[in-house]
């Protein structure tokens, strides 16, 4: 009897831990009493309306963005034949090793009244006064989330497209519809559900920014937080915007996986009949250049040019930099990115069992909200995370719960996990999809059950999923800043939080290499996922 309790009671442990930032935000309702109505409102006399404002000009200019950039790159890849084709299809993916807030510093670093640029043109030209738009402004902001995270529309556009879309444009063609016409009326219909699935996920990374949008002065909901929480003191006002910001990303979520769904419906319809006989429209002359031009100039803005900018003032800093202090740094990051990774990988492996060896209701709820873990910003992990610890404090003035998550690495690991296990039960849930039941069957009527079915069938098979769980949850470790930010431990700077606050103290050489590191470690799944690209067959 103990035996089979301890699995279920492990379970409920794990997605309560999990859970916990969510549930305790939606408790701060429960503690509105007249002052804090009174904040509320005057909230939303001053702060709300800038944040809303901001948030949603933000938001809907990234979404035109990513869309336009990924729709249009997915189209010319997939659908035409031009020099460079192939290249472009994995290239297209490298600006996701670039996190948003280091684009930020090398674009400032380069671009600012005192950068290079201008400088060069007014010392050339005899030019005076501001020869560029200020770089640290909402435009700004909008040019780097756009050209870091179109690849979430690319590829999923991609994959839509490349399903059905070719051989169907064939057939359009051989139907007599000029090229306009099957792009507009077959080939955008059906990437639509991708699209709107990959602008959706550009939307829940432009919200859960806090590197950008504090560094570049941006008064939104994120940025609000934190000044709310380390500010002004205020907790209730962190958790009320953290609440809206919430239900704003809940609604995302929704958008993304109802597009989702119509998606896998769209390709199961389909299916892949013909798409290995139907060839791209090959294109030459000016259609090939303006081809080659749309795929290369976001790659330029999203990966090339920012890589190019931070390499100068690396150089020219270089006996500037304390070597002991970045291996600490590398040390720092590495570790806590490890440590996460594998217990990201044992709770998503464990649950994903879980769903796999009794698939019923209670075990499915508990994967799925898990899995909105990845959907909720760093900034509202955080404060969720603090306000029980600032409740069992007042509780219990003599606890030593704060210590322990707030000056030693349980909290954020606690936070990572809470961020990142969705990552890893992605992955998982992949390569159990692959192992089919019967192979269960089997091993249960010879008498391997439990963990023995685990450890001698599933295993063996599941281990470049959940290698490629591990890596992933990695490098997002290593990139994240809003909740390493809060949380580290004392004297543990990694860094993604070295980088960040060299540049906001303007010593951007300084920043280069840490912001660099960053790079070449996100360089890691990017390779991974052209690999598998490159498999997958049309």
């Amino acid at each position: 009897m103990l035996r089979r309790f301890l699995p279920s009671a492990l379970l409920f442990g794990l997605v309560l831990a999990l859970s916990l930032p969510v549930l305790s935000i939606a408790l701060t309702w429960t503690q509105l009493d007249g002052p804090a109505w009174l904040l509320l409102q005057e909230m939303g006399r001053t702060v709300l309306p800038d944040y809303a404002a901001t948030t949603l000009v933000l938001c809907l200019c990234v979404a035109a963005g990513v869309a336009a950039l990924g729709m249009g790159t997915a189209v010319m890849v997939t659908l035409f034949d031009f020099p460079g084709r192939r290249t472009f299809e994995w290239a297209l993916l490298l600006p996701l090793a670039m996190p948003a807030y280091v684009v930020a510093y090398a674009y400032t670093d380069f671009l600012q009244y005192g950068g290079p640029l201008q400088e060069g043109l007014r010392q050339a030209f005899g030019w005076q006064g501001r020869l560029l738009p200020e770089v640290r402004s909402l435009g700004g902001a909008v040019l780097v989330f756009t050209v870091c995270l179109y690849p979430y529309v690319y590829l999923l556009a991609r994959t839509a497209l490349s399903e059905r879309a070719v051989h169907l444009m064939e057939a359009a063609r051989l139907l007599g519809a000029p090229l306009s016409r099957r792009i507009r009326e077959v080939a955008l219909p059906l990437a639509r559900p991708a699209v709107a699935a990959g602008v959706a996920l550009a939307l829940m990374e432009t919200l859960a920014d806090f590197g950008v949008s504090s560094y570049f002065g941006i008064q939104t909901f994120t940025a609000g937080i934190y000044k709310a929480w380390l500010s002004m003191d205020n907790r209730m006002a962190a958790a009320q915007l953290a609440t809206v910001l919430l239900v704003v990303v809940a609604l995302l979520l929704k958008i993304e996986r109802g597009a989702q769904q119509r998606l896998r419906f769209a390709v199961a319809r389909g299916g892949r009949a013909g798409a290995a006989d139907a060839l791209p429209t090959p294109l030459g002359g000016r259609q090939a250049l303006a081809a080659w031009l749309v795929c290369a100039l976001p790659i330029a803005l999203g990966f090339v040019l920012p890589v190019l900018f931070m390499l100068r003032p690396l150089g020219a800093d270089w006996h500037a930099h304390s070597w002991v202090s970045f291996v600490q740094w590398s040390f720092n990051s590495v570790w806590l990115a490890g440590l996460t990774a594998a217990l990201a990988t044992a709770i998503a492996l464990m649950l994903a069992f879980a769903v796999r060896h009794r698939p019923h209701a209670l075990n499915r709820a508990a994967v799925q909200l898990v899995s909105l873990g990845y959907a909720v910003p760093g900034a509202v992990i955080v404060v969720g995370l603090l306000l029980p610890v600032g409740w069992l404090q007042a509780a219990a003035p003599q606890t030593s719960v704060g210590y322990w998550v707030t000056a030693t690495a349980l909290g954020i690991v606690w936070a990572y996990l809470v961020r990142f296990c969705a990552v890893a039960l992605q992955s998982v849930q992949s390569g159990y999809s692959r192992i089919p039941a019967s192979l269960d069957d089997s091993a249960r009527m010879l008498g391997s059950t439990g963990f023995g079915l685990l450890s001698r069938v599933h295993w063996p098979l599941l281990q470049r999923s959940v290698a490629a769980a591990g890596l992933l949850v990695f490098v997002d470790v290593m990139k994240e800043l809003p909740a390493t930010l809060v949380l580290r431990p004392f004297n543990s700077d990694t860094l993604a939080v070295v980088a960040y606050q060299l540049a906001r103290d303007e010593r951007l050489g300084e920043a280069a290499l840490p912001a660099l590191a960053l790079v070449l470690v996100g360089l890691l799944p990017v390779a991974l996922l052209s690999r598998t690209l490159r498999q997958r067959p049309g």
